[in-house]
């Protein structure tokens, strides 16, 4: 696989954009729809709103080739919050429960965190995209409704502490598409029994395209078109 900067003007090819915080991955594809004026963009893997990094854009016939780019690995750095539970896996949902955290350290963190490397099977977070009896699981959570999910086999490469100030550990995982870093963080805080949530994601990596070759939405331009061939 390879690839170049595209030709001027030629709109089709890749984008990697480093998307911000507060806004959905179909927010930038409008921008980038609206900037470059045409019709066929595409994102590969959604970023939640509150989640920054690597979102890969496709543009005109490249657009055909999302489920290549879906399949690659993905590598996150993100914290979770120790003592929290809440509606969405992560610091802007409502408080389900608080716990106290006193007894757990680093050490504890690190052994469960082994858990958690390898295949394993996780259960897609009711904020999810995937779909029950044909509507998004976002939707249905919004409705204050949780419904039962089936496990999906994922795999984790990597799971290490970055950084541990209690109640914040920031740690760094890489792993296979369909890995949900804010399931992660919730089924970690249930095996340390406070309850965990995220409050920081950003994607560093998805496949060969790192966050810095990545372009901010106020830079990007057409000389940001990559060629990319499978």
């Amino acid at each position: 696989m390879k690839f170049q900067a595209a030709v001027q003007n030629s709109f089709q090819g890749i984008l990697l954009v480093n998307k911000p915080a507060g806004i959905t991955s179909h927010d930038v594809v409008g921008f980038v729809r609206r900037t470059f004026k045409m019709r066929r963009v595409g994102h590969a893997g959604t970023l939640d709103p509150m989640a920054t990094g690597v979102l890969v854009i496709l543009l005109g016939n490249s657009t055909k080739l999302f489920d290549k780019f879906v399949a690659f690995d993905k590598t996150y750095r993100a914290t979770l919050r120790l003592g929290l539970k809440t509606t969405t896996a992560d610091i802007e949902g409502k408080t389900l429960l608080e716990r106290p955290y006193d007894g757990i350290d680093e050490e504890a963190i690190r052994k469960v965190f082994i858990q958690f490397t390898g295949n394993i099977d996780q259960k897609p977070p009711m904020v999810s995209a995937v779909k029950h009896q044909g509507e998004r699981l976002y939707k249905i959570a919004r409705q204050g409704i949780e419904v039962e999910r089936v496990a999906r086999p994922v795999r984790i490469d990597e799971l290490k502490v970055l950084r541990c100030q209690l109640p914040d550990v920031e740690f760094l995982m890489s792993c296979s598409k369909g890995t949900y870093v804010r399931q992660l963080a919730e089924d970690v805080g249930e095996v340390l029994g406070c309850g965990a949530c995220i409050s920081q994601i950003e994607r560093t990596r998805v496949g060969p395209f790192d966050i810095a070759k990545a372009v901010t939405m106020e830079n990007l331009n057409e000389s940001h078109i990559l060629n990319w061939q499978f």
